[in-house]
């Protein structure tokens, strides 16, 4: 079963797009081969599978474009099998993306690995384990996380409203346990909602928090800083939803999802865990520097903040219409 080749949405601000080759043995020695090469700009990556010398392709291949990618698909006729043989992307290793390959054989276990540009090639197991698959997946939520610069806006502003340890525990775990909820539901098709919506509510959710750092600052606080935890639950569960757009677009290996839903979910939870630590610590290492410029950091901070989402808002309503 392939993975799934869903399209993202104009305007995101945390895309995964990696390349994608897949491996299916039809028959003894005969393999499907499925390639998919991420757009971006307007040109596909320059990247090409570089497969066992011993396979030979059978008949022409099949290309067709899918929104932000390229696929093409054929048949090959390994003679000896491919047990052992290197897999690899020629070009990879010039590139800024990852790629998964999935090698799928006939009464064997699935065989999943993520490539990236240090590491360009792998050799087919004939008994790859689960581990594989859980790094793969979990690195790949850890990327989306740090890469992903609207959700961690969203962190951000969240972080300049709170104030106190347990407040902000109990906020970031209300937005963790939210995400997780509508990542999981969504990623196994059990909800459908469409992603360019989404995108959109979520850059006005940094929007509305930015607008409630800067009335806080003046007096006037809002439900967000009176309920926290709440108002992360609520939008967490929008976000998670943006989560599981990536990772449809990414796929999920039909014989392991719970496995790689996990693991996607745990690399999430780490790299927002990261960012918060971090920035956490960034701030009180400034405490005593800029204690008497607290009020204008913040509120600098939030119209930045603000213009940002404001500009996100804007680009990803006007994408419906494009």
């Amino acid at each position: 079963m392939s993975l799934a080749l869903v399209a993202s949405p104009p305007g995101h601000a945390h895309e995964i797009k990696p390349a994608y080759l897949e491996l299916t043995e039809a028959s003894n020695d005969i393999w499907e081969v499925l390639w998919k090469m991420p757009i971006k700009g307007g040109i596909p990556a320059p990247m090409e599978p570089t497969l066992p010398t011993n396979c030979r392709e059978q008949g022409e291949r099949v290309s067709f474009e899918v929104a932000g990618a390229r696929v093409y698909r054929w048949r090959l006729a390994c003679a000896g099998g491919i047990d052992g043989l290197p897999v690899a992307i020629a070009g990879l290793q010039h590139s800024m993306t990852d790629a998964l390959v999935r090698i799928a054989g006939i009464d064997r276990p699935v065989q999943t690995v993520r490539l990236t540009p240090r590491q360009n090639s792998t050799l087919v197991d004939v008994t790859p384990g689960a581990g594989a698959i859980a790094w793969s997946y979990f690195s790949l939520g850890v990327e989306h996380i740090l890469l992903g610069i609207d959700h961690l806006l969203f962190v951000f502003a969240l972080l300049l409203i709170v104030i106190g340890w347990r407040r902000l525990l109990a906020t970031i775990t209300a937005f963790t346990v939210a995400h997780s909820i509508t990542l999981s539901v969504a990623s196994l098709g059990l909800v459908q909602v469409p992603q360019a919506p989404v995108e959109a509510v979520i850059a006005l959710s940094i929007l509305l928090l930015a607008a409630e750092i800067v009335r806080t600052q003046f007096g006037r606080p809002g439900q967000t800083h009176r309920s926290p935890w709440l108002v992360a639950f609520g939008f967490g569960l929008l976000h998670g939803f943006g989560f599981a757009g990536a990772l449809t677009e990414i796929g999920l290996p039909a014989t392991d999802i719970p496995l790689a839903l996990l693991s996607f979910n745990a690399g999430v939870e780490i790299g927002q865990l990261l960012f918060v630590v971090g920035v956490v610590c960034v701030g009180y290492l400034a405490i005593g520097v800029a204690q008497r410029y607290r009020q204008l950091v913040r509120l600098a901070a939030a119209y930045s903040i603000g213009s940002v989402a404001m500009f996100w808002t804007i680009e990803r309503v006007s994408a419906f219409y494009l």
